[in-house]
């Protein structure tokens, strides 16, 4: 698998960790479940309760599943394992379902299921756990959504937000506060806001189509074949064993990969935001959230 395609969606990790985070502010009444028996072992909780009940998860296991799994599965599953680009909707498989720490996940991470597209990745058994952890997480969120609700997320300090944007952010290189960000606090709310840079491709899978009233943000690609022949256009889809594009004159063209054969050069408009998936912490999402606010 490409390794720009594992860099994608971080954008939702983050994003999505402020509804994920909520789960451990409010109670709900299965987290209060009477412990077992002295002289019994706690009943066996697999992630999809089925009745079982549902333990209190590890928040830090939580959010460091949450960032493996965005980075390696988002782009095919969905930074919130819902299904993406390809990938089926994780929180109703059956493997998810009755997996207890990653005992079920983990063959299917290492081994992958090469018939259906899924590649082997070499993960870590702490995070082949940790992936599990988030992902039981969110199947408890959507089973208990109705206990929790989604809290104010201007929480950071506008002052450090602005500092972030114009420094180590390098938000400034690209954006203007009185240019193209001119009132971008007025015309969306807070959660819609922290999205835009979050999910720089609006949820999309890392190299889906573009956002359709943006055409500049259209990942491009150009192909040489060893004879020297090169092919440039829209990129449409690209593996281990494929790409395919879309020339500007509306021709498709794929060609099968074998390793660095034919030469692929991906260009992406968006790879700064990209790129800064990987670095945020949650201190930089909420502070620069609660600065891009104040941009009345």
């Amino acid at each position: 698998m490409s390794k720009d395609a594992l860099i994608y969606g971080a954008a939702l990790a983050l994003f999505l960790g402020t509804v994920a985070h909520v789960a451990g502010q409010a109670p709900s009444r299965a987290d209060r479940s009477a412990p077992a028996a002295p002289g019994k072992a706690a009943p066996r909780r697999g992630g999809g309760g089925g009745g079982r009940g549902y333990p209190e998860y590890d928040q830090a296991a939580v959010e460091r599943g949450q960032r493996v799994f965005v980075a390696s599965c988002g782009f095919c599953h969905g930074a919130n394992a819902k299904g993406g680009e390809g990938g089926p909707d994780l929180l109703r498989s059956v493997v998810v379902l009755d997996d207890d720490e990653g005992e079920k996940i983990g063959p299917v991470i290492l081994n992958g299921r090469l018939d259906k597209g899924m590649p082997k990745f070499p993960m870590t058994q702490e995070q082949i756990s940790d992936i599990a952890t988030f992902l039981h997480q969110r199947i408890k969120d959507a089973a208990l959504r109705g206990t929790y609700r989604i809290l104010n997320i201007v929480t950071g300090d506008p002052k450090a937000g602005e500092a972030y944007f114009n420094g180590a952010g390098k938000c400034n290189s690209c954006h203007s506060p009185t240019g193209d960000l001119k009132g971008i606090g007025s015309k969306y709310d807070p959660v819609t806001l922290q999205g835009k840079f979050l999910m720089p491709r609006g949820g999309r899978g890392r190299f889906g189509p573009a956002e359709p009233e943006s055409d500049r943000a259209a990942v491009r690609v150009t192909v040489t074949l060893p004879s020297g022949q090169s092919f440039s256009g829209k990129l449409d889809r690209i593996d281990d064993f494929n790409v395919a594009l879309t020339t500007a004159g509306g021709e498709y063209h794929s060609f099968t990969r074998r390793g660095d054969v034919p030469k692929v050069e991906i260009h992406d408009p968006l790879q700064a935001h990209l790129d800064m998936l990987t670095k945020y912490t949650n201190a930089d999402m909420h502070n620069l959230t609660a600065y891009l606010v104040t941009l009345k």
